[in-house]
């Protein structure tokens, strides 16, 4: 049976949990999912929490159904490998700081010259705009500043974390409809333009 995302391709350019966990779900659905991994030690999720011979039983989880490459966002080489890749894919979802891949040549409006049909899905602490744009996001503050966190724990102690890093995992979630909506929208438009895809944890 052909699964619903045959024939989509996604650059994966993520780390840790939130860009992984939507690769993940794009692998799991029959998408091609190319992940970028930076030199030496690769993503950080390789060697969070509990690990099993060496490898994060979470790595387990989020890199199945992907093909993993190393590439130096940061040399001038390596951008324009991610330029080559990106004229062949559909998608590409990422999880840095607004304005980082912006620095290395690689952001939204550049990867568009190469590929005009291109989805970005940007995932980040507090949006690509706004006043917080430019403050390190994290799950446990983004859980803590949605109000997450407030609905956990006793009322004589503070807020305890979840058992899972639900922040990351529901901005995932969103980005994968929101990506879809996007595809949808791209495939019904007779020239086929693309568009990017804004998900905060903290929303």
């Amino acid at each position: 049976m052909k699964r619903p995302l045959e024939g989509i391709k996604v650059l994966e350019l993520g780390n840790f949990v939130a860009a992984p966990f939507s690769g993940k779900i794009f692998g799991e659905f029959g998408a091609e999912v190319i992940k970028i991994e930076e030199p030496e030690k690769g993503d950080s999720l390789r060697n969070w929490r509990i690990m099993h011979k060496g490898t994060s039983l979470w790595w387990y989880v989020h890199a199945r159904n992907k093909k993993s490459i190393t590439l130096d966002l940061r040399d001038p080489e390596g951008q324009e490998m991610v330029r080559e890749l990106v004229k062949k894919v559909d998608v590409v979802i990422e999880n840095f700081r607004p304005g980082r891949l912006e620095g290395w040549g690689i952001g939204y409006e550049d990867l568009k010259k190469v590929n005009p049909s291109l989805i970005m899905t940007r995932i980040s602490g507090y949006g690509q705009t706004g006043p917080y744009r430019d403050k390190v996001g994290f799950g446990s503050v983004a859980e803590s500043m949605g109000g997450l966190r407030y609905l956990t724990g006793f009322p004589d102690r503070p807020p305890v974390r979840m058992g899972v890093a639900i922040g990351d995992s529901v901005a995932a979630l969103y980005a994968v409809i929101g990506t879809l909506m996007a595809l949808r929208v791209r495939d019904n438009d007779p020239e086929r333009k693309g568009q990017y895809v804004d998900v905060a944890l903290t929303e």
